[in-house]
């Protein structure tokens, strides 16, 4: 008897050294995502997470530089309303005309890849490149053009406009390589009205202080 109730507190006390060792983990796992400096890498932007603080005012000021970005020519024409992208600082339509197809990267011969490579081509006005060049896909398009300040704000948080992304993917989301290359469009081609670490700023915190949209329709 007394040697099967030495083994029963072995087993136990090995079991609340697993529990003990998991929780530090937990809580090391957690501290992880803590903010060591300004440059808010992946996991330094996630510390926000944990921060959220509802701040309308705020919110709503960060947005409104989120908007201007969203709205310039090298983000919104991949964003059309319709479903042939948009092209130069005037936003014209296409002009090969290609099309959005179900998955977003064209429809039969006629395939974004075609043309947009891994990298930007060389020279003024030609394609620019990402190795996952596409517009959203059919069943989820993702519309900026057009767009109020209160609707795309609205949009962007509804998972079901979005991609199914809750706020830690959104938060990832600024550092996409898709987004990252309109601060990288190739020659000849205006940038956003502000950096990538300004839009990244104001993004995070439009997010983490309550998300609210602009007064408006």
């Amino acid at each position: 008897m007394k040697r099967q109730n030495k083994v029963t507190g072995n087993r136990l006390f090995r079991l609340k050294s697993i529990l003990v060792i998991a929780a530090i983990s937990g809580l090391i796992g957690t501290m992880a995502f803590t903010r060591t400096d300004g440059g808010k890498s992946n996991k330094s932007a996630m510390s926000d997470v944990f921060k959220l603080k509802k701040d309308s005012v705020a919110s709503v000021r960060a947005f409104k530089q989120v908007y201007t970005v969203l709205m310039s020519a090298v983000c919104m024409n991949c964003h059309p309303s319709g479903d042939i992208p948009l092209q130069g600082d005037d936003s014209h339509l296409h002009t090969m005309s290609p099309r959005r197809g179900i998955d977003g990267r064209g429809v039969y011969a006629m395939k974004c890849s075609n043309c947009h490579q891994a990298t930007n081509t060389p020279g003024l006005h030609t394609p620019p490149g990402n190795p996952n060049w596409h517009l959203p896909p059919a069943n989820m398009r993702m519309v900026f053009q057009g767009r109020t300040p209160h609707q795309l704000a609205k949009q962007l948080v509804d998972p079901k406009q979005n991609g199914d992304k809750d706020l830690k993917k959104l938060i990832a989301h600024a550092d996409d390589g898709l987004v990252l290359g309109g601060w990288n469009p190739g020659e000849g081609r205006t940038l956003p009205p502000m950096s990538h670490a300004a839009f990244k700023k104001a993004w995070i915190t439009w997010l983490t202080t309550g998300a609210y949209a602009p007064k408006g329709k």
